[in-house]
């Protein structure tokens, strides 16, 4: 039987039809090959797309198939009209847009790409949200019939948008070059004159009486001559392996809320605390009908039969709403069986909270990742929220940067981007060489602006490469064998790697590497060997890149820190196995060494390394208060402290904000952080002035003539006191309901089903050094045939037939057992992180069930950077 292959499986779906079987339930409305539509089209993908095909690898498959180029919708340009990658004769008549989000929120880029094109017959949209998501989604104005709508939605908008710039260039009688316009006037305003339009926009009647039915005429002939058509393609993921994926960081699905605000949520951005009951129509948040449909559509593409258990409040209603979709669809269908888990993140927050021993968290953490887009649902999001939660979250994006400048030659790159500047003012030059003169000088002062500002140190900064998934190391596909391994065990294989590369390339190295551990300096000293030359740079850019990655992570700036964080969570979790009063000073310890080093920030120490800022110290503080919950429950009347430990954390917390308050931009101080800022500023000029005045003593007679004013500056003194109290008794205040919420994270394993867990998962807490995530402890009691407290099956309509009707007869069915399947699919609601995924493929080698294929998959991948701005930044509900 055939393995299950995320990535394979990705690919096929490119080149495969779109059609479903009859029966299938949601279909598109329009059945059609991808392949079809991509062959002599312009592919435009958007910001989400883009990160899922990258790790795909996807991209050479497309121009494979016949694409003309590959382009970004939301920095579409004039100039990709005429970028042929397959060197195809004629301007391109077709476009594909590929769209990670929904209609609405795509629709002011499709618009805009339509309006660009003059020669432009057919618009293929693609979009992974079904109709069903998009008539579910709060946001989305669509309905059941989502993609028919859109498509005459679509047409309209572009006969409004045709009619309008027809009308404005009559009036004015010339057809114009404008700048661009951030209306939905964009596109129109970089259309020109040609002789090979199907209908031309610019020509107008010259009589004033007739130019409206010209208008009329010319926009009828929009709708003849375009052919719109929306389809679903639902695959759209990142896979960093065969068998680990997340969802693009800024697609709908995992920009969705997955909590609306109440008593028992943390995070917009994470399910809220589970209390055992399942949300039901309105109440269901969107992140979780989007979650339920992506997974029904990918079973249905890898051709799998789920059998449904979850863990936690959304993962249930995940599970019901996967449950009630698939039912009757799977009745008398022969399909590989599967089983799926679904895991609330909130079960678990410590383990992507913690800084553990992997090396792809570090390159993760280390490496700076590319730009959100500015995306009009972010626009949306800032400018109006819903009544429940924000319309849109903003995850870290999933494509990092990594950089390559420090390995290549400097002295080829000033000449390099020389000829790079002078190839492109020629190509300019020669495509220009026939229309109108405004628009030539405009492409050649773009070309001499992009010398001007293109310096050899700017392009060696721009120089770097990204994770592929599918970029093979002669077979071994490197990203998943560093997923399985802990930092100093792949560090070791990247530097095996790198020496079979040069022993390959017969390059011999001066510097001498020692066997075994693999040091900042082997690593560096074999990655220049590498990319000496552009052939061998071209040739070894997988192993290379990953290389530059590894050095990033294990640089001492990141490295250093990353252990501080490290070294910190061991002691706390250590003093959580000893008494409340030593987990309550250690956490007030860190919060006093975080504010010496704010208040010292502008001196000499805010350079050194790994030390740990207020931010810092607050994670840690969740952190601690999680583990709190875990060992003390009942030991404050309240939270796990005491009131008298309590105290001395808050005290230590405001005193820190109070030192430095530009350090914490936290959501707790949102409308305080200007008046401490100030408060701060007002303190140190005083300083400042009082010890000018202590350094000069001197007394003239003038001064005695400002003698009596001392009542007056003690009136100031006192109006200056009154205020520093109002503003520390409101930033107590804040800083009260910091410590609620903390409150609200320490009960997190305080309802019956944790009471059993901590039982039942006794004998992993035996080493506090050695403790596993909730994942290693789920997956090894389920593939030792263990019962899993609180795990939750979903049975199909046809199964709860069995159960109540015919199980009077002695007809019904045994429940079945997750580790009954022979392929499982496990799912974290929220997000996963590096550390779980190693761990899962350790609970897999442990249970001695090779034939066991594991699927894990995620809504992002996390870091603990991204927990503190889902705990403690915007999407916090404190």
């Amino acid at each position: 039987m055939a393995t299950v292959d995320v990535i394979k499986c990705c690919m096929d779906s490119i080149r495969q039809s779109l059609d479903y079987p009859i029966g299938y339930p949601d279909p598109p409305t329009n059945t059609n090959k991808i392949s079809d539509e991509i062959r002599d089209a312009i592919i435009y993908l958007d910001a989400g797309c883009t990160e899922s095909f990258e790790y795909v690898g996807a991209f050479s498959l497309f121009l494979e198939l016949g694409a003309h180029a590959i382009c970004s919708l939301e920095k579409m340009s004039p100039l990709d009209k005429v970028v042929d990658w397959n060197l195809t004769s004629g301007p391109a008549k077709k476009i594909v847009v590929i769209t990670s989000r929904l209609l609405s929120d795509a629709h002011r880029y499709i618009l805009r790409c339509l309006s660009a094109f003059q020669t432009l017959c057919s618009c293929a949209i693609f979009t992974c949200i079904s109709e069903t998501g998009h008539s579910a989604y709060p946001e989305s104005p669509l309905g059941p019939d989502a993609y028919r709508e859109y498509e005459s939605l679509l047409v309209q908008d572009y006969e409004e948008l045709a009619r309008k710039f027809l009308m404005n260039s009559s009036h004015t009688g010339e057809s114009i070059l404008k700048e661009s316009t951030p209306a939905e006037d964009e596109g129109w305003s970089q259309l020109t004159t040609s002789e090979e339009e199907p209908f031309n926009f610019s020509s107008v009647a010259s009589a004033q009486n007739s130019y409206e039915d010209s208008v009329i005429d010319r926009t009828e002939d929009v709708r003849k001559k375009l052919k719109v058509s929306v389809h679903h393609f639902p695959l759209v993921l990142c896979p960093f392996s065969p068998r680990f994926f997340v969802l693009p960081s800024e697609g709908s699905v995992a920009e969705a809320y997955l909590s609306a605000e109440h008593d028992n949520s943390i995070s917009f951005g994470l399910p809220p605390i589970s209390t055992g009951t399942t949300a039901d129509g309105e109440d269901v948040p969107p992140g979780a009908t989007l979650t339920a449909q992506f997974l029904y559509h990918l079973a249905a593409k890898m051709d799998l039969k789920f059998e449904i258990f979850s863990l936690g409040d959304v993962s249930k209603t995940v599970g019901k709403l996967l449950t009630d979709m698939s039912s009757l669809y799977d009745v008398g269908r022969r399909k590989r069986s599967a089983g799926l888990l679904l895991i609330d993140r909130t079960l678990d927050l410590l383990t992507p909270c913690c800084h553990g021993d992997s090396l792809v968290d570090q390159m993760f953490s280390s490496l700076p990742h590319r730009e959100r887009m500015a995306s009009l649902s972010q626009s949306k999001s800032s400018q109006s929220q819903v009544k429940l939660g924000p319309a849109y979250l903003q995850r870290s994006p999933l494509t990092v940067q990594i950089p390559l400048n420090n390995f290549l030659r400097e002295d080829t790159s000033s000449s390099y981007n020389f000829q790079l500047v002078e190839s492109v003012e020629a190509f300019l030059r020669g495509w220009n060489s026939r229309d109108s003169t405004s628009q030539m000088v405009e492409l050649v002062n773009f070309s001499t602006k992009l010398s001007g500002e293109m310096s050899s140190q700017d392009f060696q900064s721009d120089l770097c490469g990204s994770f592929v998934s599918t970029e093979n190391f002669h077979g071994t596909p490197y990203l998943e064998a560093i997923l399985e391994r802990r930092t100093k065990d792949g560090a070791v294989l990247i530097k095996k790697w790198l020496q079979e590369s040069l022993r390959r390339e017969n390059i011999s190295l001066n510097a001498k590497i020692r066997p075994g551990y693999a040091s900042k300096s082997d690593l560096q000293t074999m990655v220049k060997a590498l990319a000496k030359s552009q052939s061998l740079l071209a040739k070894n850019k997988g192993i290379i890149q990953l290389a530059a990655a590894a050095l990033s992570a294990l640089d001492e700036s990141h490295s250093a820190k990353w252990d501080a964080f490290s070294s910190a969570e061991k002691i706390l979790n250590v003093n959580a196995g000893d008494t409340s009063q030593s987990l309550a000073a250690q956490i007030s310890d860190l919060i006093n060494k975080s504010a010496l080093v704010s208040s010292q920030g502008n001196n000499k120490m805010d350079a050194q390394p790994g030390l740990l800022t207020l931010q810092d110290a607050l994670l840690l503080t969740v952190v601690g208060y999680i583990l709190a919950g875990e060992n003390f429950p009942s030991s404050g009347t309240v939270g796990p402290f005491s009131w008298q430990e309590e105290h001395f954390m808050k005290e230590a917390i405001v005193d820190a904000i109070v030192e430095n308050p530009t350090v914490a931009k936290l959501k707790f101080l949102k409308g305080l952080t200007q008046d401490l800022e100030a408060n701060f500023n007002r303190k140190s000029e005083e300083k400042k002035e009082n010890l000018s005045n202590t350094e000069s003593i001197d007394f003239d007679d003038d001064d005695w003539g400002s003698w009596g004013d001392e009542d007056s500056g003690k009136d100031k003194r006192k109006e200056q006191v009154y205020d520093d109290m109002q503003l520390k008794l409101e930033l107590r205040d804040r800083v009260d309901n910091l410590f609620k919420f903390f409150h609200k994270l320490s009960s997190l394993k305080k309802n019956v089903s944790f009471r059993e867990w901590s039982q039942a998962l006794s004998k992993f807490n035996d080493d506090p050094y050695s403790n596993k995530g909730l994942l290693y402890k789920v997956l090894s009691r389920v593939l030792d045939k263990h019962e899993v407290p609180g795990l939750e099956y979903h049975s199909s309509t046809v199964g709860r037939l069995f159960k109540s009707g015919f199980g009077r007869f002695g007809l019904g069915q045994a429940k079945p057992s997750l580790a009954d399947h022979d392929v499982i699919l496990v799912f974290v609601v929220g997000g996963i992180n590096g550390v779980e995924v190693r761990e899962a493929q350790e609970a897999l080698s442990e249970s001695n069930r090779p034939e066991v294929e594991l699927i894990l998959g995620g809504t992002t991948f996390l870091t603990p950077k991204d927990m503190f701005e889902l705990l403690l930044g915007d999407y916090c509900c404190v």
